[in-house]
């Protein structure tokens, strides 16, 4: 896989070095370069976001978590995993990009929300209370 037919893989990208913006940029020009816009529109996307997630959730389907948990102890599930988790984040990043979403504005619209309604109490609440 030389990098001038797949430039896209040769780079590493860390979590604390790529930007949103950079993510959100990669996806659209993935799209772009295959003239795939004409297909993104937010109602397609929208459905594809929830059937990728469900694609997520049957890895975790009918198991407890100390088996999830072993499981993805084995690079291949955990691969399997990674891959759903990220179809679902593309989608979101082309959605986002479609509809003019701010994703930093709005998480931070959406933290304040649940901070208003959700405050920080000052005794824990035990598991499953």
């Amino acid at each position: 896989m030389g990098s001038e037919m797949y430039p896209l893989f040769e780079q590493v990208f860390m979590d604390e070095q790529t930007t949103v913006t950079e993510l959100r940029k990669r996806v659209s020009n993935f799209r772009d370069e295959r003239n795939w816009l004409k297909d993104n529109t937010s109602k397609n996307l929208a459905i594809s976001i929830s059937v990728e997630a469900g694609e997520l959730l049957e890895h975790f389907q009918w198991k407890t978590d100390e088996q999830i948990c072993e499981e993805v102890k084995d690079r291949s599930k955990k691969n399997q995993v990674s891959d759903e988790l990220a179809d679902v984040l593309i989608l979101c990043l082309g959605f986002s990009d479609v509809m003019g979403i701010d994703i930093s504005e709005a998480i931070e619209a959406k933290l304040k929300k649940a901070a208003e309604k959700y405050p920080v109490m000052k005794t824990p609440l035990a598991a499953g209370l």
